[in-house]
C-alpha cells in the first residue's frame, strides 16, 4: 500500500534540511527517506575509536563498497574497491547527514565565483561554466542561513569581503585561544589581512540548542549541545514540530519511478527489514551527497530515460569536483616560550578562527589574473588516537618501539602543540572526474555501486601550491618549527559536489537554474550537486542557502 506524500525528500543533510524545513512550515506534508539510522543528540560520544576508527557514522565497506577509479604513474586507470582498500568516501550516512560532523568553518562564495569562466577565461582541458544565477541571487539566502542554522563571527572589511544585505552575524564571535592573536601579528608584519573565521556553531543559546560547550572536538564528531548548525539539530528538528513531517530512516532508496510522461510517482526503497517499500508523492527532491545521487539517477533506468533518469542528455554523473589546495602545520615547542604562553596555547576547547582571503586573487604566477583561494588556521584535532598514531615513525622513518616510542609520545603530548593549516581552491571540472555505475560490484542489496573516477586538474596544483607556501611563511614569522606542507591531487572525500550540474543549457547541463531537472517535471537536486565549479571555501554554506533559494521555487510552484 502506498500514500500520497506532497514532497518526497531523499537525504536528510545540508541540501535536504532547508527543504524539509521550509515546506513543513508551510504546512505541505514532507517525507524523508534517509538512508542511515537517526542518531538523536544523546548518541553521539565524543569516543575516538566510535568516531574515527569504525563504521559507525557511515556504511560499512563490506556492505556497501565504492569502486574508485585512480591513474597510475604510466597514466592507466585502475579500478579498486574499497571493501579492499579501505579508502573510504561515506560521509555522515545518518539523519542529518554530514553536517552532524563538520567543522562548521563557513565562509561565503564571493561574486566572480559565480562567474569563474567570464572573469577568469577558459583554461584548457577543464570544463569551467558560469553559474546561471549571480552572487545577488544567494546573498538573501546566506544570510537566511545565518540566522536560521545559527552562524557566529564578526565582519571584518578587507579587500575581497563579500558584499553583505547586513552589518554582522546575528552570533558574536566564538572564544579564541591566544594563538589567533599570534597569526593577527605575524600576518601585519607580512601586510597580510587576517581576518575572523565565521562559524556555524552557536555563542549562546537559540530555542532549545545551547551554546557551544567548547569540547574540542568538532570534525568529525557530533555535537553533544546541538551547538553545531547541523541540518537535524538546527533545520529537521524544528519541521518535526510542525506535525508535516515524516522521517523513515534506514531507508534506502534504489528507483525513481515516472509514469512515461517525464514526471515521477513513485520512490521505491529498501526498509530496515530489507522489504522493498513504495511511496508516492507530488514532487521528489533528492539530497542523497553528490555521488549517490548521480548513482540513484543513473539506477532509475526506464523506457523513456534509458541511461537513468534525467539523463537523455547524458550528463548525469559528469563534472564531479571536490575541493582542491592542501594542508601544513608547524610545531610551537614549549622550551621556546614562557610560561604565561605555555598556559595561554595549552587551554583547551576555545578556537582559532583566523582565515586568509589574501590571494582569492593571485598576480604573480602568470601573464594574468588567476583565481586563488583561501586559508584557514586550525590546531591539530585533539583526537589522542589519531595524533599518537602519526608519532610511531621517527624523523628518519623509522619504526619506534617500546621505551623509544612512549618517550615521543610523552614529549608529543606534553612538551608542544601542533597549528595545521588548510588550503582550499576551485577544483576544475574535467572529463576526467565522474561518477558512473560500476558493471560487476554490487551492495548488500545488489544494487550495482557508484563507480568514481578521481581525476584532476594540473592547475588545481598549481594554485594549492602557491597558496600554501603562503601559509607555512605566516607559521614561520609566528615562531613555528620544524614546518611542513603538501599538496596532491587526491580527492578530499567530505569536499564533494557536481555530478548534477546547472545552467540554462540543457545540452550540457542536468538541473535549470533553479535546481529542477530539465527533463524531469516534479524533479528538484538540492544538495551540491548542482554547482558548476565550487570556490575556494568549504561547500556547506553554499548548500545550506541553495536549498533554501530551491525551497522557495517549489513553494512559488505549488501554493495554490
Amino acid at each position: 500500500m502506498t500514500k500520497q506524500y506532497d514532497i518526497c525528500v531523499v537525504g536528510s543533510g545540508a541540501g535536504a534540511g532547508p527543504i524539509i524545513y521550509t515546506l513543513s512550515k508551510a504546512g505541505f506534508k514532507v517525507l524523508v527517506l534517509e538512508k542511515g539510522p537517526w542518531f538523536k543528540t544523546k548518541d553521539f560520544t565524543k569516543d575516538e575509536i566510535t568516531a574515527v576508527r569504525r563504521s559507525v557514522y557511515t556504511p560499512s565497506l563490506k556492505d556497501e563498497p565504492q569502486v574508485l577509479e585512480t591513474q597510475n604513474e604510466k597514466g592507466n586507470w585502475i579500478a579498486k574497491s574499497n571493501a579492499e582498500t579501505g579508502n573510504d568516501f561515506w560521509n555522515g550516512n545518518c539523519v542529518g547527514g554530514s553536517s552532524n560532523f563538520m567543522s562548521g568553518y563557513f565562509n561565503r562564495l564571493k561574486p566572480n565565483d559565480f562567474k569563474l569562466k567570464s572573469v577568469y577565461g577558459e583554461i584548457k582541458g577543464a570544463n569551467i561554466e558560469d553559474w546561471p544565477i549571480s552572487y545577488n541571487d544567494l546573498e538573501p539566502y546566506y544570510t537566511k542561513v545565518e540566522k536560521i542554522v545559527g552562524v557566529s563571527g564578526k565582519v571584518i572589511n578587507h579587500q575581497f569581503q563579500e558584499p553583505r544585505s547586513t552589518k554582522d552575524f546575528p552570533f558574536p564571535p566564538l572564544q579564541e585561544n591566544i594563538v589567533s592573536q599570534w597569526i593577527d601579528d605575524a600576518c601585519a608584519k607580512l601586510s597580510i589581512e587576517s581576518v575572523p573565521l565565521p562559524r556555524a556553531i552557536l555563542s549562546r543559546s537559540k530555542a532549545d540548542r545551547n551554546a557551544c560547550y567548547y569540547s574540542n572536538f568538532c570534525g568529525s564528531y557530533g555535537c553533544g549541545s546541538n551547538a553545531k548548525g547541523s541540518s537535524r539539530a538546527s533545520l529537521i528538528n524544528e519541521a518535526l514540530k510542525t506535525g508535516n513531517c515524516k522521517i523513515i530512516p534506514n531507508a534506502k532508496v534504489f528507483y525513481l519511478k515516472t509514469d512515461g510522461n517525464h514526471k515521477i510517482t513513485e520512490a521505491h526503497y529498501h526498509d530496515k527489514n530489507n522489504q522493498t517499500k513504495i511511496v508516492k508523492a507530488a514532487i521528489f527532491v533528492v539530497a542523497a551527497q553528490a555521488i549517490e545521487t548521480s548513482r540513484l539517477l543513473l539506477m532509475s533506468k526506464n523506457q523513456e530515460f534509458p541511461n537513468g533518469l534525467a539523463n537523455n542528455s547524458g550528463n548525469v554523473g559528469k563534472n564531479l569536483i571536490f575541493s582542491a589546495g592542501g594542508s601544513g602545520y608547524g610545531h610551537f615547542y614549549y622550551d621556546n616560550l614562557n610560561n604565561e604562553q605555555i598556559e595561554a596555547l595549552k587551554k583547551p576547547g576555545v578556537f582559532v578562527n583566523r582565515t586568509i582571503h589574501q590571494w582569492y586573487e593571485i598576480n604573480d604566477l602568470e601573464d594574468k589574473k588567476l583565481k586563488g583561494g583561501t586559508i584557514d588556521f586550525l590546531f591539530e584535532h585533539a583526537n589522542a588516537t589519531k595524533k599518537a598514531i602519526g608519532q610511531k615513525w621517527d624523523f628518519e622513518g623509522n619504526l619506534l618501539y617500546g621505551k623509544d616510542f612512549k618517550q615521543q609520545l610523552k614529549f608529543y603530548f606534553t612538551r608542544q602543540r601542533r597549528l595545521n593549516f588548510e588550503v582550499f581552491a576551485d577544483w576544475l571540472p574535467t572529463d576526467n572526474c565522474f561518477v558512473t555505475l560500476d558493471p560487476k560490484v554490487k551492495d548488500k542489496w545488489q544494487d550495482p555501486v557508484a563507480r568514481i573516477r578521481l581525476g584532476y586538474h594540473k592547475h588545481d596544483l598549481k594554485i594549492g601550491t602557491y597558496l600554501a607556501k603562503k601559509a607555512e611563511e605566516i607559521l614561520k614569522q609566528m615562531g613555528a618549527k620544524d614546518t611542513n606542507f603538501g599538496v596532491s591531487g587526491s580527492a578530499p572525500s567530505n569536499l564533494v559536489a557536481g555530478g548534477c550540474r546547472f545552467g540554462n543549457n540543457q545540452k550540457i547541463n542536468v538541473l535549470d537554474k533553479n535546481c529542477k531537472a530539465h527533463e524531469v517535471k516534479n524533479l528538484y537536486i538540492s544538495d551540491a550537486s548542482f554547482m558548476p565549479t565550487g570556490g575556494s571555501v568549504t561547500y556547506t554554506w553554499t548548500i545550506y542557502a541553495n536549498a533554501f533559494r530551491v525551497a522557495d521555487k517549489i513553494l512559488e510552484k505549488i501554493k495554490p
